[in-house]
């Protein structure tokens, strides 16, 4: 089904690339457009994953780092791996002060998993294991593939749309609609390719919200977690996610600075569903309801060995 499902989105894609390709260069333009999707489509399946890493500065951790809180973070991670059958993925930190994660990678084998420092800091040791264990219910999924080929070539058909205006159009039989075919394309094409995006974003995240819940055993942290996730992001800004707004659906919450809701324009479903159907999950598997969350003022700040060589600005959870 994952296999088929990416399938589908790629042919929804390379469709797009070549209609803005065949409206600026009438049929020549089209099969030009075809042949660079397809080339972007094979490029994205074995790098993909390697440029959002680096796009975001992505540091590659394991047992022997120096802080005790990154140490725990990849004990758990593996760990979790282990446990859901799982090869062990890469493990890495991305030096932002926004709480957030995502995973990444074209299958199992081949999958990373990033933690922002400001998710290390902010966050207890349990509440980070269910965060990690949803994005591992990712790569169990393979939904690490659609992801980052979804990013890859929604950003460049967005790029090939404001080429169209400047390129398009004009008295040329052989691009139909003139300027205002351009015009209107330029527009609805990406638009088309966010759309599909945030579909398969809303239903992919319930999904590893539940398979994630069940590989951490704990519904009710991941869903304390996407509690303080959601407020904290809302106060930080994350500068590389702002310039590459294509990669936002690859984060378990929105890292745009913007209110999520589950409608046609989201590309994740609204926190407090998902803390809802959480909390469902974790009556079922017979877990007592945790209290809520402190606020972030009544935290007690550590004292703990920083993550990054930066200082962070804001309190660590009490725990390493």
């Amino acid at each position: 089904m994952n296999h088929l499902k990416t399938f589908a989105l790629l042919a929804m894609m390379t469709a797009l690339f070549m209609g803005l390709g065949y409206l600026i260069g009438g049929a020549t333009g089209m099969m030009i457009a075809l042949l660079v999707a397809a080339g972007m489509n094979l490029f994205s399946y074995w790098n993909a994953d390697k440029i959002v890493l680096k796009m975001y500065r992505a540091q590659v951790v394991d047992e022997t780092h120096p802080n005790a809180v990154v140490r725990a973070y990849v004990a758990d991670v593996k760990q979790m791996a282990t446990d859901a059958g799982l090869p062990l993925p890469t493990i890495t930190i991305i030096p932002n002060d926004q709480p957030n994660a995502f995973a990444t990678g074209r299958n199992p084998q081949n999958a990373a998993v990033a933690a922002t420092s400001g998710l290390l800091d902010m966050l207890t040791r349990e509440e980070v294991r269910g965060v990690m264990a949803h994005e591992l219910a990712h790569v169990k999924n393979r939904d690490t593939l659609t992801m980052t080929v979804t990013a890859t070539v929604a950003g460049a058909i967005a790029m090939l749309a404001n080429f169209a205006l400047f390129f398009g159009g004009g008295d040329d039989r052989e691009r139909p609609g003139g300027l205002i075919g351009t015009i209107a394309l330029m527009l609805l094409a990406p638009m088309a390719a966010g759309l599909v995006q945030m579909a398969i974003s809303r239903a992919r995240e319930y999904e590893a919200d539940r398979v994630g819940a069940e590989i951490a055993n704990d519904p009710h942290a991941l869903a304390s977690a996407l509690q303080k996730i959601e407020a904290y992001a809302r106060g930080a800004v994350n500068v590389p996610a702002e310039r590459n707004p294509a990669t936002a659906h690859m984060f378990i919450i929105n890292p745009l600075n913007g209110k999520g809701a589950d409608n046609l324009f989201s590309t994740h479903p609204a926190t407090g569903n998902r803390v809802r159907a959480l909390m469902e999950l974790g009556a079922k598997m017979g877990m007592n309801r945790r209290p809520a969350a402190a606020p972030v003022a009544a935290r007690r700040p550590s004292t703990s060995v920083p993550v990054t060589p930066s200082t962070p600005t804001t309190p660590r959870g009490p725990w390493g």
